[in-house]
């Protein structure tokens, strides 16, 4: 074997991240695969016709849909991983996401533990990112034991009035709890960051975060530019001995006493689907057939409120939103999601979406547009599943609550156009989109039912853990970042004790 381990991180994004600065003091040797390499820094970062219209991040692999088409992701494979590019927004699920409830278009199982058990490590996750907000302007923030360290990232002249302008509709605007150090952001250029990649510190993403402070540690260990082939057990089944992986085109192999895979809900998956043997024969850890299944991608839309009377002076944006219709729609019973705002939308971003929007046209619009951007709770359904068929990965992402969706967009343009926005356009992203997707190696008590325990645990192997968005037995409507990482922490203090 060409390499060995105490501990194996397969990937460094939030969950992989997260878990090994938990890990980190033990003095256990620690290794972490990455299949990206470092984000660097090039004039290209902060040029909006680079990365929204001419695609320069972006990975060229592809995935197949159910259909037959092969589409481009939007995954992105650098070390950090896809939080490089991330919004920031570290919001808590609410804590009626942890309770089974029904919504417009089914209904929510619920979480094998409640949110008081992981609220020490939503905590712990906010410091570690260095979370800013102000939990009591929103009526729907769960109970908490002690406020943010840090002030919210303050509201540009511009948003301040659409502030008071959402507030005047009856609306409890509340500023977004952001990752972000917004001096060392703009110290860089002045743009927004959402979809941006951060080559700084300005966001504090996975490797700014966590991955960095693991690595001072001198039993932490990454390598890059590794990409996992398949895990290899014992004869039994019942343990991991090795991963294989390829690093400049050579196949190596790493043997450990824990694995824990974290490369993102449809990338676990898939190495898990492609690590099957006599054993596992429909896929590593599966005697539960549940591996794959269950996928959820939040349903979401992009919302154009404009004033023609009034230019949004803002750079960055993204500071606010509301949860008004989170819980309950206010006209009816059923829970509708949550609303936040866009990174200013420029002319040129405008027009990598609109594509026959003429350019002048596009920097018009830019210039008087608010951008908002809508989620519902995606419901969980085996049908619903990623599946690998000669060696790619094939997506079939079954839809649901978008009664709910749609209602949740039909109360906000109302609320806009209430709060003096005449115009509203709206795009809602389509199924090949996979933005905040989760669920493909659930986490629950049942062994019949779910992939791993509730600690990330798989039922079926004794040293094998999945740490990242794949174990959320539910999508809630929030950004899932803060709950992949306080997950994560919490399966680390599981690993500690072992």
């Amino acid at each position: 074997m060409d390499h060995t381990a105490d501990i194996v991180i397969i990937g460094s994004g939030i969950g992989g991240s997260s878990l090994a600065y938990s890990l980190a003091d033990t003095g256990r040797r620690i290794v972490i695969l990455e299949r990206g390499e470092h984000l660097r820094d090039t004039p290209e970062a902060r040029d909006d016709i680079a990365i929204f219209q001419n695609g320069f991040y972006r990975s060229s692999e592809e995935w197949l849909a159910t259909d037959g088409e092969s589409f481009l992701p939007g995954n992105y494979y650098y070390v950090g991983g896809n939080s490089k590019f991330f919004g920031a927004v570290m919001y808590r699920y609410r804590q009626e996401d942890f309770n089974p409830r029904a919504h417009m278009g089914g209904h929510s199982p619920g979480w094998p533990i409640s949110y008081a058990e992981l609220e020490p490590w939503y905590e712990r996750a906010e410091i570690l990112f260095g979370v800013r907000g102000d939990a009591r302007q929103d009526p729907t923030e769960p109970p908490r034991n002690r406020p943010y360290s840090y002030p919210p990232v303050p509201d540009e002249p511009a948003i301040a009035t659409v502030r008071r302008r959402l507030r005047q509709t009856g609306i409890h605007p509340a500023s977004l709890p952001l990752a972000v150090d917004i001096d060392a952001w703009l110290r860089r250029a002045k743009t927004g960051w959402d979809a941006f990649p951060n080559t700084g510190k300005g966001k504090i993403d996975a490797e700014v975060g966590p991955l960095t402070q693991a690595l001072e540690h001198p039993n932490v260990t990454l390598i890059t530019g590794a990409n996992v082939q398949r895990l290899v057990t014992d004869a039994s089944g019942r343990r991991v001995m090795a991963a294989v992986f390829i690093k400049d085109g050579v196949e190596h192999s790493i043997v450990a006493d824990v694995f824990a895979v974290a490369a993102g809900a449809v990338q676990s998956a898939a190495l898990l689907l492609r690590s099957s043997n006599s054993v596992y024969p429909n896929g590593l850890g599966n005697s539960s057939d549940q591996l794959g299944r269950n996928f959820m991608n939040h349903n979401t839309t992009a919302m154009l409120a404009i004033d023609p009377f009034r230019r949004n002076t803002a750079v960055y944006q993204k500071t606010l939103g509301f949860n008004d219709f989170y819980n309950k729609d206010p006209l009816g019973s059923f829970p509708l999601g949550n609303v936040q705002l866009l990174g200013h939308i420029t002319g040129n971003i405008l027009k990598a979406n609109a594509p026959l929007l003429p350019r002048w046209l596009a920097g018009l619009v830019a210039r008087n547009c608010y951008g908002w951007f809508l989620t519902s709770e995606d419901l969980p359904n085996p049908e619903s599943r990623v599946t690998i068929r000669d060696g790619r990965i094939v997506m079939n992402w079954v839809r649901s609550n978008m009664g709910a969706h749609e209602t949740l967009i039909r109360r906000t343009r109302a609320v806009m156009r209430q709060a003096g926005f005449p115009v509203v356009l709206t795009r809602t992203f389509g199924r090949k989109t996979t933005s905040h997707q989760c669920g493909t190696a659930r986490l629950g008590s049942d062994s019949n039912t779910s992939v791993v325990s509730p600690d990330c645990r798989s039922h079926d192997i004794a040293n094998l853990y999945v740490t990242d968005a794949s174990v959320l037995p539910t999508s809630a409507a929030v950004n899932p970042a803060l709950t992949i990482a306080a997950l994560a922490l919490k399966a680390g203090a599981a690993i500690r004790a072992m």
